[in-house]
C-alpha cells in the first residue's frame, strides 16, 4: 500500500524545480523522494487547489496577489477545505493486480480506510466508467478494481493485513511531510509556515518538526 498523488505536470512550470514525469500517472509519496520529486508533489497539491471561488455573499477569501508565486499559492493558503488528487494504491505482488485511486478519491480522505477497518461497510472511490470499491466482509477486505465490470480483478486481504498496510502508508506520508517541510524552507522563503500548515492539513497528519527560517 502506497500513498500516491495523481500527477499532471503542466508544460512550462517554472516557479520552482520539478522532476520530469509521465504526462499522467501516480507519484508515490515517502521519505525517499528527491528534492525535484518533492517539488513535483508540492506543485501538484497546490495546483489541485488553484481554483477561483464563485462570486457571491459567502466568498470571504481575499483577492489573488498579483505576483505569479503568490497567485499560484492563493488557493492552498485561503481555502478552508483542501484537496489532493490521489489516494492509497494497493498492489498484489503475487498477481500484479493494482487497486488505484478513483476520480472521487483524494489523499485528504485516506483515514476513511481506518473507518472501513473498524466499522465495516463500503468505500467507493469513483464512478462510471471506473469505480474502485473497498468492502469489508467479516475478517476479510475485498478491493474491487472496477465495480462497473462483473469480472473485475479483485484483491482480498485480511483486516489484520490491512491494518499493517495502513501503518506503513501513514509512515510514508509522515516521512514525506517532513521532507516537504524542509523543501518549503529552501524553495519558498517567506511562505514556510502557511505552506507547511496547509500541507499538514491536506495530508491529515500531525505537524512535522519545522526548522527555523533563515
Amino acid at each position: 500500500m502506497q500513498p500516491v498523488l495523481e500527477i499532471n505536470t503542466p508544460d512550462g512550470f517554472d516557479l520552482w524545480p520539478v522532476a520530469e514525469t509521465e504526462p499522467v500517472g501516480f507519484l508515490p509519496l515517502s521519505g525517499e523522494l528527491s528534492p525535484a520529486e518533492v517539488g513535483t508533489a508540492v506543485m501538484r497539491i497546490v495546483s489541485c487547489n488553484d481554483i477561483d471561488p464563485e462570486d457571491g455573499p459567502h466568498n470571504d477569501r481575499p483577492p489573488r496577489p498579483a505576483d505569479p508565486l503568490g497567485s499560484f499559492l492563493h488557493g492552498l493558503l485561503t481555502f478552508d477545505t483542501l484537496f489532493a488528487a490521489g489516494g492509497l494504491r494497493v498492489t498484489d505482488d503475487s498477481t500484479g493486480i493494482e487497486f488505484l485511486p478513483g476520480c472521487c478519491d483524494g489523499l485528504e480522505d485516506w483515514r476513511d480506510w481506518h473507518r472501513l477497518v473498524d466499522s465495516g461497510g463500503l468505500l467507493g472511490f469513483g464512478h462510471d466508467p471506473v469505480s474502485p470499491v473497498a468492502e469489508r466482509f467479516g475478517d476479510t477486505v475485498r478491493l474491487t478494481v472496477n465495480a462497473e465490470q462483473g469480472d473485475s480483478p479483485v484483491i482480498e486481504l485480511s483486516v489484520t493485513e490491512l491494518r499493517c498496510l495502513l501503518v506503513g502508508a501513514e509512515r510514508d506520508l509522515a516521512d514525506f511531510l517532513t521532507l516537504a517541510a524542509a523543501w518549503v524552507l529552501q524553495h519558498l522563503p517567506g511562505h514556510q509556515a502557511p505552506v507547511t500548515a496547509a500541507l499538514t492539513q491536506v495530508l491529515d497528519l500531525p505537524a512535522p518538526p519545522i526548522p527555523p527560517e533563515q
